[in-house]
């Protein structure tokens, strides 16, 4: 049933945020999930209501911890949005399993006509405090990118991403 998968995810990301639900990137990571869970129910009369809790819920992170992440990016399981604070992850932005979103972060696109090229990160990527990834770029396995970076082409799997714009190094 639905509920349980719901329930069962938020469990996840509690672990994840080691067992605090006061801290923000878990009551965000909560409210996304109560989001996409929301879209999957088919009658229009529930869905109205709870389309309003959660948009109440989405604003309510993004205006008080300043974490912006709507329904309909794709995030993973294990995902841990470290600090709160100027995170802005545009909505069709694709976020692998085991990430780590550090503060001030902005993932994005880079020109208005073309809203569907959002960052792609896949699975145990870093990003850094300040970090900037625009357009349809991939980050791959296991990369990190480095503080105040901005990434504007792909990053391979394992490498480290750092500089403005960012050059890419691989590490050992």
């Amino acid at each position: 049933m639905m509920g349980r998968g719901l329930r069962a995810q938020i469990r996840a990301d509690f672990a994840v945020h080691g067992g605090d639900w006061t801290r923000p990137g878990f009551r965000t990571l909560a409210v996304y999930r109560f989001g996409v869970w929301r879209m999957g129910v088919r009658s229009r009369w529930l869905r109205g209501p709870l389309s309003a809790l959660y948009r109440w819920g989405f604003r309510w992170c993004r205006n008080v911890y300043g974490i912006e992440l709507p329904y309909t990016c794709t995030v993973g399981q294990g995902v841990v949005i470290e600090h709160q604070g100027g995170i802005v992850i545009h909505g069709a932005t694709v976020i692998g399993d085991r990430c780590i979103i550090r503060q001030n972060c902005t993932l994005g696109v880079r020109r208005l006509d073309r809203l569907d090229d959002a960052p792609i990160l896949m699975n145990d990527v870093h990003v850094g405090a300040g970090a900037v990834i625009l357009g349809r770029v991939t980050i791959g396995a296991g990369a990190a990118i480095g503080a105040n970076a901005v990434v504007l082409t792909d990053v391979p799997a394992g490498a480290l991403a750092i500089g403005v714009p960012a050059t890419v190094r691989l590490r050992h």
